[in-house]
């Protein structure tokens, strides 16, 4: 499944490399790509995959980025 996730404070590429490495390394996740100029985050997971969602928006808080949509 892809899902494109807007977030708040995604502001350069260092944060989006961070973003993409921590949402990456969730079990479920086959690929990730941030992006600071349209504050979004583009995922493709294994929708199967249980709690794969709640892990994905935890990552990405975690990096400092809020999840607003």
């Amino acid at each position: 499944m892809e899902k494109k996730i807007y977030v708040v404070g995604m502001f350069d590429e260092q944060t989006e490399q961070t973003v993409q490495k921590a949402v990456s390394a969730v079990a479920g996740v086959t690929s990730c790509t941030a992006n600071a100029t349209k504050s979004q985050v583009l995922v493709n997971f294994d929708e199967g995959a249980a709690g794969v969602e709640d892990a994905i928006n935890n990552a990405i808080s975690g990096c400092g980025v809020d999840v607003i949509g």
